[in-house]
């Protein structure tokens, strides 16, 4: 009788789980919204402080838009689409787009 040796390769699987990936929200400025409107905006759906809300519309004011935030694409492009909502309805053409992050 012989000696019949099975062997079975062991595969170890490695799972790599990536970071999902960043999407940045960006007020795009217009010469219509109320600056007031603009600020207000941003501290409610973006939890910015008064002072972050009015450095963020100042600089989208000056350079034609601005980064308000970073996050992942779902909760980027909710929270654009909440705010560009909020300003539709009163009539304003704000406008927060995303993109993602490099």
């Amino acid at each position: 009788m012989k000696n019949d040796v099975i062997t079975t390769p062991k595969i170890k699987l490695e799972v790599k789980v990536e970071r999902p990936k960043l999407h940045k929200v960006i007020l795009v400025n217009d010469d219509f919204t109320p600056r007031e409107f603009v600020v207000r905006i941003l501290k409610a759906e973006f939890r910015v402080t008064e002072d972050q809300a009015q450095r963020v519309m100042i600089t989208a004011h000056q350079r034609g838009s601005c980064v308000v935030s970073v996050y992942t694409k779902d909760v980027a492009e909710a929270k654009a689409t909440n705010a560009t909502d909020a300003g539709r309805s009163k009539g304003y053409p704000l406008l927060f787009t995303t993109e993602p992050e490099e």
